[in-house]
């Protein structure tokens, strides 16, 4: 229907543009048109003719302005030569020279000038004759001059002051200067003719522009009208031409919809349980950093209460109790081997606290091929690559070389006993987010690679894992990688792991640029000692200095008490800051606070701040076995720290430390 209906409506349109008031509106503006055209065209020729009228008048002033320069340089040549005669100055004879030299060449610019015009071309030829017969008397008088002959000069002088050539050359140049005159008048009167024709023909313009605006008004109407009832007639014909077509495009396009959501669905669907995967990872790490965390804290204070007695205990032993004295030795390994584990296990958590310092990486590989080669046994090789001008790095040196051990076990371990192991030091400079967590800038990376057996994918995505470990039962305790996981993050760094089953691995470890450099090589020397501490039941009869304990933990507290008692000092134990606080308000003799990291209400370090603003004299210990919430961000860096559990012995030295920190000048 729609396309029967068309050819009637554009026959109707096409009867509507051909009515006679529209043949009259388009015949008028037609011819208005060509009006136009040819006045502009008329108006062009106009305006080119005043332009070469207004030319031709330049041209003429030009041939004027040159002709009487010509005058005026000859007749400054005659008077400079009448110098020159009179003086013979030489100067004089120059003056001459140049002016007749100018003459000379305006006469050339005259010859350029005149063109082709007849009558200025013979007199411009006429004036050159006279102006060579002219240089040739006055040459006779400067050549006088010249030879400073002062009569014979003014007497030729005198004689061409009289020739008939100067009458002549300004009859010449006055016929010159008429004759241009005259062609100038008459371009006069061609130019004011030009204009005047020009300005009528403007005023036809506008007229007939005028009437092209009426007409374009009529027609932009009619337009307007004739439009109107075409988009009226292609809308009722489009409208059914669209419904087939939409229909048509819908089906299509949802055909393609389905298509497209289908391999989108699968695409998401892939690409939520990738990333529902890595969350639950990162989800299981993190709980369970807080849960091996908050166990090792609570396991370290247990600790601390039995390596203590038992180290307290074996110092009290007699020398014949040896049965006793093995019970309670083995004791002491079971405790130190669950406190090794609570620091792997505060490692992989983040929370064992770093003691870190300006560091060359070079250095501290160096040193350890010693170690390390006696580690790995013969059957592995050792070579070990250090970039020239390694950069320093801040972090704490026993933790490094204890993550790099690690790793080298590893690969030994991975390597059957034999093969060839590679450490490596190299300078990067990072991206945001290339390596994990690691920030951008300048990173040092410690790369250690073996030839072993490599790892799948499987083992690859569990390889942190605390507890996670490929050995066989008794060879491993899983905890290895995850300590070194846990140091390189808590130390601003991250990790990356390239490996392939039958190509070997490589573990890269990436660590901040150090702001500091690295302190060089320095000679050990004990600290002097502040006393001489006695051991014995005695001991605190025959010292009995003041100690401040601040532990919230009533078993340790008790514990810390017995051992610096042991010690031969007098302890003040308390379970807050608050009470601290207090506590060294009345006490001045008090030099000395040993105070836990982690406890309600005011933490060790916060203590700290107070003390140190209010008792500058009193020296601080930190005794630690969790720094997850306090201790973070370098807040016992620098400080004196004593990590849970602790013997006699390790307190002992602390200590002494701590006083000697607080009162370097009484040292003993």
């Amino acid at each position: 229907m729609s396309m029967g209906a068309e050819p009637t409506d554009q026959d109707s349109i096409a009867r509507r543009w051909l009515s006679p008031l529209n043949l009259g509106v388009l015949i008028g503006a037609l011819i208005a048109a060509s009006i136009v055209v040819v006045l502009i065209f008329q108006a062009s020729a106009s305006n080119r003719q005043r332009d070469r009228a207004l030319e031709l008048e330049r041209h003429s002033y030009d041939v004027m302005l040159v002709t009487r320069t010509v005058g005026t340089s000859m007749a400054k040549a005659e008077a400079s030569l009448g110098r020159f005669a009179t003086s013979a100055d030489r100067g004089m004879g120059t003056g001459y020279y140049n002016a007749w030299t100018d003459a000379g060449a305006q006469i050339s610019q005259l010859e350029t000038l005149v063109g082709s015009d007849p009558i200025e071309v013979q007199l411009v030829h006429q004036l050159r004759d006279l102006y060579t017969a002219r240089g040739h008397e006055l040459g006779l008088t400067a050549q006088r001059a010249y030879y400073k002959q002062g009569w014979p000069a003014l007497l030729l002088f005198n004689n061409a002051g009289h020739s008939k050539l100067i009458g002549q050359i300004d009859k010449t140049l006055t016929a010159l200067q008429e004759h241009e005159s005259d062609k100038l008048q008459n371009r006069f009167d061609l130019s004011d003719a030009a204009a005047i024709e020009s300005n009528h023909v403007v005023k036809l313009l506008s007229l007939t522009g005028l009437l092209l605006v009426v007409c374009g008004i009529g027609l932009a109407w009619l337009a307007g009208l004739a439009l109107i009832t075409q988009r009226r007639a292609e809308r009722e014909t489009e409208e059914a031409e669209d419904r087939n077509v939409w229909l048509e495009h819908a089906v299509a396009e949802r055909t393609r919809e389905l298509s497209e959501s289908n391999v989108l669905l699968n695409r998401e669907m892939a690409e939520r349980e990738a990333a529902e995967a890595r969350l639950r990872q990162m989800q299981k790490m993190e709980a369970v950093g807080q849960l091996t965390g908050g166990i090792a804290h609570d396991f370290n204070n247990m600790l601390a209460v039995v390596v203590g007695g038992l180290d307290l205990a074996r110092r009290r032993l007699q020398v014949e109790a040896d049965e006793v004295g093995r019970h309670i030795d083995n004791a002491m390994e079971g405790a130190n081997r669950a406190a090794a584990l609570t620091r792997r296990l505060l490692g992989f958590a983040r929370a064992e606290p770093l003691l870190p310092e300006a560091v060359d990486p070079a250095k501290l590989i160096d040193g350890m091929s010693d170690l390390i080669d006696r580690t790995l046994g013969e059957r592995v090789t050792v070579t070990t690559r250090l970039a020239d001008g390694a950069w320093p790095i801040w972090v704490d040196p026993l933790q490094l070389e204890n993550a790099i051990l690690n790793l080298a076990v590893n690969a030994r371990d991975a390597m059957n006993g034999a093969g060839r192991l590679e450490i490596a030091i190299d300078n990067v400079t990072l991206e945001e987010g290339k390596v994990g967590e690691a920030k951008a800038g300048d990173h040092v990376r410690v790369a250690v690679t073996d030839t072993g057996c490599g790892m799948t994918p499987d083992v690859l995505e569990r390889v942190f894992e605390p507890f996670f470990t490929t050995k066989e039962v008794g060879k491993g305790t899983g905890l290895g990688m995850s300590q070194v996981f846990g140091f390189v993050r808590q130390s601003g760094g991250d990790i990356a792991i390239r490996s392939a089953q039958g190509e070997g691995t490589t573990v890269s470890l990436y660590l901040p640029r150090g702001a500091k450099s690295a302190p060089p090589d320095a000679i050990q020397v004990t600290p002097p000692q502040l006393r001489q501490a006695p051991s014995g039941p005695m001991a605190a009869v025959l010292t009995g200095e003041p100690v401040l304990i601040v532990e919230d933990d009533p078993r340790v507290r008790i514990a810390t008490t017995s051992a610096i008692t042991e010690l031969g000092y007098r302890p003040l134990a308390c379970a807050s800051g608050e009470e601290a606080l207090a506590l060294l308000e009345g006490h001045d003799d008090i030099h000395l606070m040993i105070t836990d990291v982690v406890m309600p209400g005011m933490t060790g370090p916060e203590l700290g701040a107070h003390v140190r603003d209010r008792f500058p004299h009193v020296g601080i210990l930190y005794v630690t076995g969790y720094a997850g919430e306090a201790g973070e961000g370098g807040e016992l860096e620098g400080e004196a720290v004593l990590r849970k559990p602790f013997t006699v012995s390790a307190l002992e030295r602390a200590v002494i430390d701590a006083l000697h920190r607080a009162r370097p000048a009484h040292a003993a």
